[in-house]
């Protein structure tokens, strides 16, 4: 391993002079080493026969090869599926938008079947004119496309005390970024009018469990959506359809789904969402409260547990991803040794506001084990913290908030694993 950061064409090169090397490598990488039939100097079968036409798959899928990169549950974590969560496959993606069919769920009473012809959201409370509104009367009005990440505040809760599950999909996987599309909630608050004391909202969900949260009329007026389209689509059942909340930057409790109602107060409501759960135990039994925002994280995707490298030794391109939700992430840095000495990735691709960014470092891989840490900085200049920082602050009895700095562990056969380090 070279302690520069390796040039990209220079190790391309390099690979390139080895042709046969190169191609033995290729042809034995991955768990599947494939068909012999079907590969050079053969011709394969896929090109002896016409394939489906259009229309014949209505609606795109993934290729059949591409079937096991889904959401995934642990079913020992929660009573039932119905108030529990999937998690996103952040080591099978690359990029910073997520996939539709691929966003991490979490649901309190199961998912809400919304038909949108009987669909109404309530705006009342300490409004000048209470309203109703359609979903046809949303769509109606001024819309805007915003990317954000949305990141449950339990995401890596697990972690607090130690290392826990064996793949990013598991430890950081309850976070997602699409473009969503929507009206800003300040245009509907505008339309009722608000009268002089009010300070507050409530969002309450259409679910049976009715998720109710309070929300500051601050951020309220700020760059809050009514959203009712992901990535140009409208929304998926499992993530609020027909509408839903988008708090950019908060933690998704907030992020109300099948949203019906607003209610407009003078004080926040204390509901259960926000004094028994979604606040953050300290370890003098005190509870900080309101902890909404979601501070700088990031995760190393690959190489991870559940996406080894497939080569023995050579150029390896690190990838993962940085969020925050203070603003723009401003900078990554990745470490090799566990934190003994920091290189600087490269961002790739837009670096939205309170969106995820994604990086790059690529090395010259000598394939000796590595401790693999990423650490992210916002453009307010928060730096990510190690879980050392973390706890010496807060303790361990949280499971809300974690953003310390994950290690990975290369072993020298392309196996990772999820490590703690002193």
């Amino acid at each position: 391993m070279t302690d520069r950061h390796a040039s990209r064409r220079d190790l391309l090169r390099a690979g390139l002079a080895t042709g046969g090397l190169l191609v033995a490598g290729a042809a034995g990488a991955g768990p599947q080493k494939g068909n012999p039939a079907n590969q050079p100097p053969n011709v394969p079968d896929w090109t002896r026969n016409l394939g489906e036409g259009v229309a014949v798959r209505s609606y795109g899928k993934p290729s059949e090869f591409e079937k096991d990169i889904i959401r995934r549950d642990v079913e020992w974590l929660t009573a039932s599926r119905e108030s529990s969560v999937s998690f996103t496959p952040l080591h099978a993606l690359d990029g910073p938008i997520t996939p539709n069919g691929l966003c991490f769920e979490r649901h309190h009473s199961g998912i809400a079947e919304v038909d949108p012809a009987d669909y109404r959201l309530i705006l009342h409370g300490l409004v000048d004119k209470p309203l109703i509104f359609t979903l046809d009367d949303i769509k109606r009005m001024p819309r805007v496309n915003r990317p954000y990440f949305c990141e449950c505040a339990a995401n890596s809760g697990m972690e607090w005390r130690g290392s826990q599950l064996n793949g990013c999909q598991y430890t950081h996987g309850m976070v997602h970024c699409v473009m969503y599309t929507g009206v800003p909630l300040k245009t509907l608050l505008n339309e009722a009018g608000i009268k002089a004391n009010a300070k507050w909202l409530l969002l309450e969900g259409g679910d049976s469990a009715a998720m109710t949260r309070s929300l500051p009329l601050a951020k309220a007026l700020d760059d809050v959506l009514i959203a009712y389209r992901m990535n140009g689509e409208m929304l998926y059942p499992e993530n609020g359809y027909p509408v839903r909340a988008v708090i950019p930057g908060w933690e998704a409790n907030m992020w109300v789904k099948w949203l019906r109602r607003i209610e407009v107060g003078d004080q926040p409501w204390h509901h259960r969402e926000e004094t028994s759960k979604y606040t953050d135990l300290l370890e003098n039994g005190k509870a900080r409260r309101f902890t909404y925002v979601m501070d700088a994280k990031s995760v190393i995707t690959s190489p991870s547990p559940q996406a080894p490298l497939n080569h023995k030794s050579g150029f390896t391109v690190l990838s993962g991803l940085a969020w925050s939700g203070r603003g723009k992430i401003g900078r990554v840095d990745v470490s090799l040794d566990g934190g003994r000495n920091w290189r600087t990735a490269r961002l790739d691709g837009p670096v939205w506001d309170k969106a995820l960014t994604r990086f790059y470092y690529e090395f010259d891989w000598d394939g000796r084990e590595l401790l693999l840490q990423s650490r992210a900085m916002d453009e307010t200049g928060y730096v990510q913290p190690s879980k050392a920082e973390l706890r010496k602050v807060r303790g361990v009895n949280s499971i809300y908030h974690n953003n310390g700095i994950q290690t990975w562990q290369l072993h020298k056969n392309g196996e990772v694993e999820n490590v703690e380090i002193s």
